[in-house]
């Protein structure tokens, strides 16, 4: 087998492969023996037919097997003899192939750049840190409170407010006819939940018990039911009655229907608990201020194929944002032209960035445990409730899809061992200061 250089440009590599006839009649002739082992003929038994005879019967089938293969060993052997660590599938063409004729294709791949990663001993950074104040704990507990709260009948005669529920018989119309799922009879609605349309809400606030109003609202432009999606309808309401919600007691009951001993214990547990998320955000943003360190501290060339793949995936959200109307507020007022470049180079620092977290990983073992993966394919089952066994079964059988699982961690256990060897100072702050967006 001959592997010939054709052409190097930046991180392309060209090459020309040569497998010899005699080679792949070899290979041709052993597999033919291996499916003359179990092949039935009449008048042979397994393993005593001639050659001729399979080859006649099963070389057309077998060959493609053969070709595969050779182009399979060709292209490992391409990627070890020269060294290359491989950003994609090489991309392979056959070139020429006829019966008693080497087998000759070309493979075009890209290359991993060589990186070689900065002192991370000299990046200083800052890491938040913020206290649960009386009131965050106390605005919890309402909160809380409010949720184990009921909802009593006003006996008073007043128009209804945000805050209020309000038992409603409904019915929705496109045109003059009611459409699948728009009707509904006592059904109780929070004002200023936002659990229905966008202004179907608000268009209630004021009435009484007994009221009879047409609500008219518009469904978003991405709404599932494409026979909807964006068009106007017509709800007419009847109003049952009125209700107020009337938060439960915060105390020590409460506390203990809560499943802790005391109103303290409680107290105590929330306050952690907001701690604990303040720790996560600052975590995040920590992370942010070290990947700006590293992107700023490292400047190599990027596979041109990882680029244009992870720009294609950020411009299909772009896209599909900007479809349903959800596309912020700073992209709208952008040309094409314009997001494409900002994009463009936000996925240059994705994969740069991925790039250089993954050499480092390979260069320091850092590897991700049977226990980490258990960890992360339980919390995902947790996000489909009496799904579970299918959700475990599904990525246990689907090696793709458990890898989609593996790499974010992988990610934050490098960027921990890279965290370890910089130097990280707490700074006390407030909670807008860690709240406060970045660019």
């Amino acid at each position: 087998m001959q592997v010939t250089e054709t052409n190097i440009d930046g991180l392309k590599r060209s090459y020309k492969v040569t497998v010899p006839a005699g080679q792949i009649e070899t290979m041709l002739l052993g597999r033919l023996t291996e499916v003359g082992k179990e092949a039935r003929v009449p008048g042979f038994r397994p393993g005593k037919i001639p050659m001729p005879i399979l080859r006649k019967k099963y070389g057309a089938s077998v060959i493609s097997e053969v070709i595969e293969k050779a182009v399979n060993a060709g292209t490992t052997q391409a990627v070890t003899d020269n060294n290359l660590k491989l950003a994609l599938r090489p991309n392979i063409e056959i070139t020429n192939y006829a019966e008693g004729a080497d087998l000759e294709f070309t493979l075009a791949i890209e290359t991993l750049p060589d990186v070689v990663p900065m002192d991370f001993k000299s990046i200083k950074l800052e890491r938040l840190k913020v206290e649960a104040g009386e009131d965050e704990v106390t605005e919890a507990l309402d909160h809380f409170a409010k949720a184990r709260g009921t909802s009593e009948p006003v006996s008073e005669d007043r128009a209804a407010k945000s805050g209020d529920v309000l038992v409603i018989d409904f019915v929705g119309k496109l045109g003059d006819e009611a459409f699948a799922g728009g009707t509904a009879e006592g059904y109780e609605l929070e004002l200023g939940s936002n659990t229905f349309i966008p202004g179907f809400e608000d268009q209630l606030i004021g009435v009484k018990a007994g009221a009879e109003v047409k609500v008219n609202v518009t469904f978003p432009e991405g709404y599932q039911n494409e026979k909807l999606a964006g068009k106007p309808v017509v709800f007419e309401v009847k109003v049952q009655s009125l209700k107020q919600k009337v938060a439960a007691q915060i105390d020590e009951e409460m506390a203990k229907a809560m499943g802790l001993e005391s109103l303290d214990a409680l107290k105590k547990t929330v306050k952690e608990q907001i701690e604990r998320d303040y720790d996560r955000l600052s975590r995040m943003k920590l992370k942010r201020a070290l990947l700006d360190k590293l992107a700023e501290g490292h400047d190599f060339p990027v596979p041109p194929g990882l680029l244009d793949a992870e720009f294609q995936a950020i411009w299909k959200q772009i896209e599909e944002a900007k479809a349903k109307g959800q596309l912020d507020e700073a992209d709208k007022a952008k040309s094409e032209e314009v997001l494409r470049e900002e994009y463009q180079k936000i996925a240059a620092r994705r994969v740069s960035l991925g790039i250089l977290l993954a050499e480092v990983g390979r260069a320091n073992n850092v590897q991700v445990g049977q226990e980490d993966l258990n960890r992360a394919l339980v919390a995902e089952a947790r996000r489909f409730p009496g799904q579970e066994a299918m959700v475990f079964k599904y990525y246990r059988e689907n090696p793709d899809a458990m890898e989609s699982l593996k790499s974010p961690i992988l990610e934050e256990k490098v960027v921990d061992f890279i965290l370890e060897l910089t130097s990280v100072s707490d700074k006390p702050a407030s909670k807008e200061e860690l709240m406060k967006e970045e660019d």
